[in-house]
């Protein structure tokens, strides 16, 4: 999680005017859905070229965890230069960069999701999609602050990461909990980040916003799509 004092230099949105305050809400979703639209492009490029099952196979070559791990490490180091970039298209190669670096590590899961849980891949989209839907209405409704949230969601990706070097190196499964607790962090981020578009950003940085919002949706994806999984074992 970023300082949210970093992610403007002037007013934040929330204490712009109406019609600048929508602009800004317009333009930072807009790119989200973008972000979310290439990503389902990539993906479908890649399954219907017969390249996923190279990428799946490599990946899967050395532990799943390691994956888990890169993914996580992947979305802080995007989010991290999205928001210390001042000029618009570095803003825009970071969402770029992240979502196509997304894209491929998200190939193993979504491959054995396609070969031993049929249907678990869209039923996975709509819950994260709801989700999604709910949280953010309760931003927007309530206009509550969420940035209190920062410290949990350090303290739970720190213990989420020490959680997965041990696995590695002394064999542990995670297991379902781990999964059911990762989603609960990723709800908590897409509050965190949602209330960050309204109050922590100036109007520049609607590409940095909607790389965050994209982050936690790919998380709470990631998770939720595991569990369908697991279910189906």
């Amino acid at each position: 999680m970023n300082n949210p004092d970093s992610y403007y230099d002037g007013a934040a949105v929330i204490d712009l005017d109406e019609n600048s305050r929508a602009n800004f809400i317009a333009k930072t979703y807009m790119h989200l859905t973008g972000a979310i639209f290439a990503f389902a492009g990539i993906e479908v490029f890649l399954f219907t070229s017969g390249i996923a099952q190279n990428i799946a196979a490599f990946l899967m070559q050395g532990s799943w965890l390691i994956v888990l791990g890169g993914f996580m490490i992947v979305g802080w180091l995007a989010s991290s230069i999205a928001h210390r970039s001042v000029s618009l298209p570095a803003q825009y190669a970071a969402l770029a960069a992240y979502v196509v670096a997304e894209s491929i590590i998200f190939v193993p899961l979504l491959f054995y999701a396609e070969m031993f849980a049929p249907g678990a891949i869209s039923a996975a989209a709509l819950v994260t999609f709801i989700g999604f839907a709910v949280l953010t209405a309760i931003v927007f409704v309530t206009r509550k602050d969420f940035s209190f949230l920062r410290g949990i969601l350090l303290w739970g990706f720190g213990l989420a990461l020490v959680a997965i070097v041990a696995s590695v190196l002394f064999g542990m499964n995670l297991g379902t909990w781990f999964s059911v607790a990762m989603v609960g962090l990723a709800g908590a981020a897409v509050l965190y980040n949602t209330s960050n578009v309204l109050h922590h950003y100036s109007e520049d940085r609607y590409v940095a916003a909607a790389l965050q919002l994209f982050a936690a949706i790919a998380l709470m994806f990631w998770y939720i799509l595991r569990l369908f999984i697991a279910s189906r074992d």
